[in-house]
């Protein structure tokens, strides 16, 4: 595993102010902002994992033909939105996880542009946009975004979305992490100079709010944490949606310790703890 790119934005910053934008204003793209988006797709091609080959395409709606604009489609869920940001992975170990803290990545920087974006999953036609990123055959396109200037006004159907999912509600401090043993609530106090690392993996977003991601904190001294899948039905089959969310949820950890002076990496450990109905998936160590 290896350490991530830094970015310029605010991520504490950022991490507060995304949300899931389904309206959009029939406004451009500024080319400033397109170039910098290209810049974007281009750095952040390496994930906690390191070894995954990603790709990212923004694609122009508008510069298709009308057979095949009617051919792409969300389904209802995205209104007025022109671009839209694809992104591919080669299939492999970690292959989701990298994707997710990727393009968590390029989401909070286009956020903090004063960009909307919206994760989408299972809400678009992905054979009509596989078309358009030109997969090879090892390649998967599991989530794409949308990307523009919101609308005023939501809509109906974003309201409507966003109770459905709980977009508001984030699960309590208490029931995602815990002390060495795996089991105990890790209290604030104990995570030291960790508090808003912690948080920002709270605040990331997941499909359907689930929030699949538990962190233990480990037995050392070195403040090291382990991060774990609580896997549900929901994750079953090929596109592994809840793996693709704790990339999201390391990629916010990451972010915010660097950016309060806390550099560290990702590694497989073999001192992480087992823990029954938890899915090990990699450790963050601290940089001395």
């Amino acid at each position: 595993m290896s350490k991530s790119v830094r970015l310029n934005m605010n991520a504490k910053e950022a991490i507060k102010k995304r949300s899931s934008i389904r309206s959009y204003q029939d406004r451009p793209l500024e080319e400033e902002l397109l170039s910098r988006i290209k810049e974007l797709m281009e750095e952040v091609q390496k994930g906690s994992f390191g070894g995954n080959s990603l790709r990212f395409k923004m694609l122009d709606l508008g510069a298709l033909d009308r057979k095949e604009m009617h051919q792409l489609g969300t389904y209802g869920v995205i209104k007025g939105a022109r671009w839209y940001l694809l992104g591919a992975v080669r299939k492999g170990k970690g292959c989701m996880e990298d994707l997710g803290y990727c393009m968590e990545k390029i989401i909070l920087e286009l956020t903090d542009m004063g960009l909307g974006t919206c994760w989408l999953g299972g809400t678009f036609r992905r054979g009509s946009f596989t078309r358009q990123m030109d997969l090879s055959q090892d390649e998967i396109l599991p989530v794409i975004t949308p990307v523009g200037y919101p609308a005023h006004q939501s809509s109906y159907v974003n309201r409507l979305m966003k109770l459905a999912a709980g977009s508001h509600g984030r699960k309590p401090w208490e029931e995602i992490f815990w002390g060495p043993d795996g089991s105990t609530p890790l209290e604030e106090n104990e995570a030291g100079d960790y508090v808003s690392a912690l948080e920002g993996v709270r605040l990331a977003p997941s499909a359907a709010n689930r929030q699949p991601w538990r962190v233990v904190k480990g037995e050392d001294e070195d403040n090291r944490y382990h991060f774990f899948l609580k896997e549900d039905l929901f994750n079953l089959g090929k596109a592994r949606f809840q793996n693709l969310d704790m990339g999201i949820a390391m990629c916010h950890f990451d972010l915010v310790a660097h950016q309060i002076g806390l550099p560290g990496r990702w590694q497989e450990v073999s001192t992480a703890p087992e823990i029954k109905d938890l899915q090990y998936i990699a450790t963050w160590i601290p940089e001395k």
